[in-house]
C-alpha cells in the first residue's frame, strides 16, 4: 500500500490525435508546480497521472489545484488488486471518516469502476460485496445510493485505487498549449483576473506595467510585482516589463486637450505593449477592460483604443460586472494585494471630465501634437525587466 494523489483532466480528452501533445505539456506543468517538494514523483498510467512519494500531502494538493488543465484530484490508497486487501483499506477510509463525523448514522455508497477486465469481479459485484462487508463491520453505516454523505470510490486499473474525496481544481487547458499574449498589468483588481482567465485557456503570459515615477512610488511597483508573482502560481514563469511612462504623460498633459488625456494615454500604452509583445513573440494583447466601467471603456473609447494597434486585443472581462470581477479576484488570491492603497499611473493626470464618446479623427489630431515615435522609443529603451 502507498498513498498517491490521483489527477483527472477534462478537455484534453477531446483533442483526438493531438491529445498526446496536450498530455505531455500538462505533465511538464505538473512537475514544475511540484519542483519545490523533495523526492516527489509524477507517473502516468492508463490515461491518468498520479503523484507518488511525497511527505507533505497538503503542499502537493495546494500546488495541483492551481495547475490549469487539471479538473480534480483525489488522495487515494494504491493497493494490490485483491478483494481482501481492498476491503481492509476501505475499512480504514470509513474509520477515519467516522472519527470526525458527529451524527449517529452515516449514509454511504460504494461506486466501482473496473478498467482491468481481467479482474474476476465486475463493477456491480465489487460495490455490492464491499458495501455488504462494510455494513457488517460498522453499525453506524446506512446505504443511500442517491444522496450519500460518503461515496467510497474503487477503481481497478493496473492497481486498485480507493478514495472518497474529490477536490475541484482550476480546469482549463495546460499553459503553453495555446500561444502567448502580453498582459497589460496595472495595480488594480481587473487586469490580474483577465490574465488568469486567458492563461486558463492555455495561453502563456508576459506582462507589461506602466510606472510613472515620481508620481507613482516604488511601493506601487512592488504591488504589481507581487500581483505578477501570485499569477505565476497558476501560469508558471513570467517576464514583467516595467515601462517608464512619466515623460509620455507629461507631454500629453502639456500639449493635448485635457478631456482626451485618458484615451491618449491608453493608445500609447497599447502601442508600447504591442512592440513588447512582438519582441516576446506574443500574438495578442490582454487587458482587464469591461464595457462601461469607466470613461475609457465605453464602446466608442474601446474602438479608438483598438485603432492604435494591429494586434488582436483580448478582453475576457468585457461583459463582467465589477462584483463578478471582485469575487473572482478573491478566489484566485489577487484581491487583497490589488486593493492596497498605492496609486498607479492611471490615477494621475486624470481629467475631471474625460471624453466618453471620442472621435478617432480628433484623437489622431491631438496625438500628432507630440512626437510619439521618440517618446515610445525612449520608453522602450528604459524598460526594467523582471523575471518571475
Amino acid at each position: 500500500m502507498e498513498k498517491v494523489i490521483l489527477i483527472r483532466y477534462g478537455e484534453i480528452h477531446l483533442k483526438g490525435l493531438n491529445r498526446p501533445y496536450f498530455e505531455k505539456k500538462l505533465l511538464e506543468n505538473i512537475k514544475k508546480s511540484l519542483r519545490h517538494i523533495p523526492d516527489v514523483k509524477v507517473v502516468r498510467a492508463q490515461g491518468r497521472f498520479y503523484v507518488e512519494n511525497y511527505a507533505d500531502e497538503a503542499a502537493v494538493i495546494d500546488a495541483l489545484t492551481r495547475v490549469f488543465g487539471i479538473v480534480s484530484i483525489s488522495p487515494a490508497y494504491k493497493v494490490e488488486k485483491d478483494f481482501e486487501v481492498m476491503t481492509e483499506y476501505s475499512k480504514k477510509i470509513i474509520e477515519k471518516f467516522l472519527t470526525g463525523f458527529n451524527k449517529g448514522v452515516l449514509t454511504f455508497k460504494v461506486e466501482s469502476r473496473r478498467a482491468d477486465k481481467h479482474f474476476p469481479m465486475n463493477s456491480m459485484e465489487i460495490s455490492r460485496q464491499l458495501g455488504a462487508s462494510l455494513l457488517r463491520q460498522f453499525p453506524r453505516l446506512k446505504v443511500d445510493v442517491h444522496e450519500p454523505e460518503l461515496t467510497l470510490n474503487v477503481e481497478v486499473r493496473e492497481f486498485c485505487y480507493l478514495y472518497h474525496e474529490v477536490i475541484p481544481c482550476a480546469g482549463g487547458m495546460p499553459v503553453g498549449t495555446n500561444g502567448k499574449a502580453a498582459l497589460l498589468l496595472s495595480g488594480g483588481i481587473d487586469s490580474p483576473v483577465a490574465g488568469w482567465m486567458i492563461a486558463k485557456r492555455g495561453v502563456k503570459l508576459t506582462a507589461v506595467h506602466y510606472h510613472s515615477f515620481p508620481y507613482t512610488s516604488d511601493r506601487s511597483k512592488e504591488k504589481v510585482i507581487e500581483l505578477a508573482r501570485i499569477l505565476t502560481r497558476y501560469t508558471g514563469s513570467m517576464r514583467l516589463h516595467v515601462v517608464p511612462f512619466t515623460r509620455i504623460q507629461q507631454e500629453l498633459y502639456e500639449k493635448c486637450p485635457d478631456q482626451q488625456l485618458t484615451i491618449l494615454m491608453r493608445r500609447f500604452m497599447m502601442k508600447i505593449a504591442e512592440k513588447i509583445a512582438r519582441k516576446e513573440k506574443a500574438s495578442a494583447l490582454v487587458t482587464g477592460e469591461s464595457i462601461g466601467q469607466v470613461a475609457s471603456q465605453t464602446i466608442e473609447s474601446l474602438v479608438v483604443t483598438n485603432d492604435a494597434v494591429s494586434m488582436p486585443v483580448f478582453r475576457p472581462l468585457i461583459g463582467f460586472d465589477k462584483l463578478d470581477i471582485m469575487n473572482l479576484a478573491q478566489t484566485i488570491g489577487t484581491y487583497e494585494t490589488s486593493i492596497l492603497p498605492y496609486e498607479d499611473c492611471c490615477t494621475i493626470f486624470t481629467p475631471k471630465h474625460p471624453v466618453t464618446q471620442p472621435r478617432l479623427n480628433k484623437i489622431l489630431e491631438s496625438e500628432a501634437l507630440v512626437d510619439g515615435n521618440i517618446l515610445i522609443k525612449e520608453a522602450l529603451e528604459n524598460i526594467e525587466l523582471i523575471e518571475l
